[in-house]
């Protein structure tokens, strides 16, 4: 069963049938973006539902129905927790921890980081507690800890220097040195630490993977090397950010996301829009520059969810990801810098239809033999490969 078409990519090719030119048919439309014409009438359908034009449950219904249910559901295990603890608590001759507690609660079926949540503890110690045995300096490691966090709570602008004193007087001796590695570990800062450089000052952080690609932009198959980078345009409304991801072997765009803001979920929403569309990425390398994007927690998750391998360019080197380099070039000459865009919107759409309609199936590049990305997908490789 073929996967569904990625949410971003029906809503694009929905703005693009309805703001079409008169003359221009729907079948026109779908072969352009490569859809089946059926399937065209019911994205305009389900549209039509979502726009309130027609009766039917729409998307955000939907959503909220699936919301409340898990509302729901974690008020009762936040219910079952607070009673489970109130009678633990109250078992006097019980020593008071709670780690037994959470680990009871998890074998029931409550998730660990709902029963840390209410019970306000830190699921790291826990897993520690949990993985091995409580030493002797552990609990003496755990007293301190209490010792500087009811101190931290009590005065939150203290440095760890007062906040050892604090522990001192309430009975656990410690080195200073000890003091502010505690809290270093458990990130207790005083409300007046110094403040961390951010914006475009800001040294770029270090690359989470190695070079993987060296500026040979070449693969011998599909989804062997994906490029991905993220470009802006300003509009009247405000900017508009695009993130595209390029397979080499082809030069299609195989995934992209649009938003007006340029966070990691853009990225995300980019590289799981590939997957969907290309399906068998497993060991693709996804190459990418050293943006905060790529480097976040979620980018690398996904890229592990999906079995890619990730890759990075050097700070301040466009030539290490060239090939993607030259593919805005081209967005911004026959696209962005064609007009002034008044909306977001209308910018949205004269992207999605240039990828999918120019640069996809009508713009022949001589790499691929004066071929079409399109084109040379369905001559190199069989049509259960790869989706059209």
């Amino acid at each position: 069963m073929a996967k569904p078409y990625p949410r971003e990519f029906r809503e694009d090719v929905v703005r693009v049938a309805r703001n079409r030119d008169s003359g221009v048919t729907l079948e026109q439309i779908a072969n352009d973006f490569g859809v089946h014409p059926m399937t065209l009438q019911k994205w305009l359908q389900r549209a039509k539902v979502e726009d309130g034009q027609v009766p039917g449950q729409t998307r955000s219904d939907s959503e909220e129905l699936r919301e409340l249910r898990r509302r729901n559901r974690l008020l009762e295990q936040e219910n079952e927790v607070l009673r489970r603890a109130a009678a633990y608590l109250s078992q006097a001759n019980l020593p008071k921890r709670l780690y037994p507690l959470v680990k009871e609660l998890a074998d029931d079926g409550i998730p660990v980081t709902v029963t840390c949540r209410v019970l306000k503890l830190s699921r790291q110690p826990y897993y520690r507690w949990l993985k091995d045995p409580i030493t002797e300096s552990e609990v003496v490691e755990a007293y301190r800890a209490n010792a500087l966090l009811d101190a931290h709570r009590d005065d939150p602008e203290f440095g760890h220097r007062l906040l050892a004193d604090e522990a001192r007087s309430a009975g656990e001796a410690m080195a200073d040195r000890t003091a502010w590695r505690i809290c270093a570990e458990n990130k207790w800062w005083s409300t007046f630490g110094k403040r961390r450089r951010r914006g475009k000052r800001a040294r770029p952080g270090p690359p989470v993977h190695d070079d993987r690609v060296g500026r040979n932009f070449t693969a011998n198959a599909p989804n062997r090397l994906w490029l991905v980078d993220i470009t802006e345009h300003n509009t009247a409304a405000g900017r508009l950010y695009l993130c595209a991801i390029k397979d080499i072997y082809s030069n299609r765009i195989v995934g992209y996301s649009i938003d007006s803001r340029m966070k990691s979920q853009l990225a995300v929403d980019a590289l799981e829009s590939a997957v969907a569309r290309r399906h068998d990425v497993t060991g693709c390398v996804v190459h990418s520059d050293r943006g905060s994007q790529f480097r976040s927690r979620r980018f690398l998750r996904a890229l592990a969810r999906h079995d890619l391998v990730g890759s990075m360019g050097r700070v301040g080197a466009a030539g290490d990801n060239a090939a993607m380099e030259s593919f805005f070039s081209l967005l911004q000459n026959n696209v962005l810098n064609r007009q002034s865009w008044a909306t977001r919107e209308q910018l949205r759409i004269a992207i999605v239809t240039w990828i999918e309609r120019t640069y996809h199936r009508r713009r022949r590049q001589p790499r691929l033999g004066r071929l079409t990305p399109i084109e040379f997908e369905t001559i190199m490789n069989t049509p259960a490969a790869l989706a059209a």
